[in-house]
């Protein structure tokens, strides 16, 4: 995942909502604060503002990236840096835009065909972000994002096989990374449940332990509850950053799991979630609305075929 560096301002009273969270009995609560007292929810996602060091170096690339003095690939860095400020903050056209000129200047920027690539894949143009993908990876081919995010393209394009390739080799080069280990179970799953629990069970003992998300892999094995996850969470969260970050990602895959289950409300409302984060260079928030689409269309492809017979 992508971040830009930011410095975080602590919040006075945020440890203090933290407590509730241990006494949730769901994911939703209802307020039952007297009129002209406080009580925040510390499950719900407050959105992330645009970083003011994002906005200023924007304008300053926006200043200087036209000059007829700036040498052609210094021109290609800026557009690629510029794009990859649009896509933090949510502005995915302008990012795409600037990543294509970012080509057309320097063609052998691998980072820009990976963020090319993930476009293409959330517009549901799949050939175009298998190019994009092959083209960073004949660049650099140890540029591991690669392929997790054409894993995920190869997925949602219904080509598990290949998909289950790509997820296993991105796996295999950090072992020890919660979110690898659940990509490739969510990849698994897809063909055979029982061989997914099994995968994901053998890797659970070698997952680092001081990582929260550890936990997701827990709860997807049925060793802790939906509720214990939350409150995992959502602890030892000192800053509201911090926090939006950890609940985006935990909304996301509570939803990928409801969606299994088959409870396509539940794992909607678990989407918004991760949307609301505004953690937009988050491989969970990028996903998130691909993954509403697929829920909506399922429901209206099964509504059809129930009235069809």
């Amino acid at each position: 995942m992508l971040k830009l560096p930011s410095k975080l301002a602590q919040a006075s009273l945020f440890p203090l909502l933290l407590v509730a969270a241990a006494g949730l009995s769901g994911c939703v609560m209802t307020s039952t604060a007297q009129p002209g007292i406080l009580v925040e929810q510390p499950l719900t996602p407050e959105p992330q503002p645009i970083p003011y060091r994002t906005e200023i170096a924007i304008a300053r690339i926006n200043e200087i990236v036209t000059s007829p003095e700036v040498p052609k690939d210094q021109r290609a860095r800026l557009f690629y840096d510029r794009g990859v400020m649009y896509d933090s903050v949510g502005l995915p056209s302008l990012a795409r835009y600037d990543f294509m000129r970012a080509l057309q200047l320097k063609p052998d920027m691998a980072d820009a065909y990976n963020f090319l690539g993930i476009h293409h894949t959330l517009s549901g143009d799949f050939e175009s972000a298998y190019e994009a993908f092959d083209s960073a990876l004949e660049l650099e081919p140890d540029y591991q994002y690669v392929y997790l995010n054409r894993a995920i393209a190869l997925q949602n394009d219904d080509k598990l096989e290949l998909a289950l390739r790509d997820f296993r080799q991105f796996q295999q080069i950090k072992p020890d990374d919660p979110y690898r280990a659940l990509w490739l179970y969510l990849a698994e799953i897809e063909v055979s449940k029982p061989q997914a629990d099994k995968t994901l069970a053998e890797l659970l003992p070698k997952l680092d332990e001081k990582q929260w998300s550890r936990q997701i892999a827990a709860f997807y094995l049925g060793q802790i509850s939906e509720q214990q996850l939350l409150a995992v969470a959502s602890d030892n969260v000192t800053e509201p950053k911090q926090l939006a970050e950890q609940l985006c990602e935990v909304y996301f895959y509570l939803a990928k799991w409801h969606a299994l289950q088959n409870n396509p409300t539940q794992a909607i409302e678990y989407y918004k979630k991760t949307l609301a984060t505004n953690i937009y260079e988050f491989v969970e928030h990028r996903y998130a609305r691909l993954e509403m689409a697929k829920i909506r269309q399922q429901v209206v492809a099964q509504d059809e075929h129930d009235h069809a017979h």
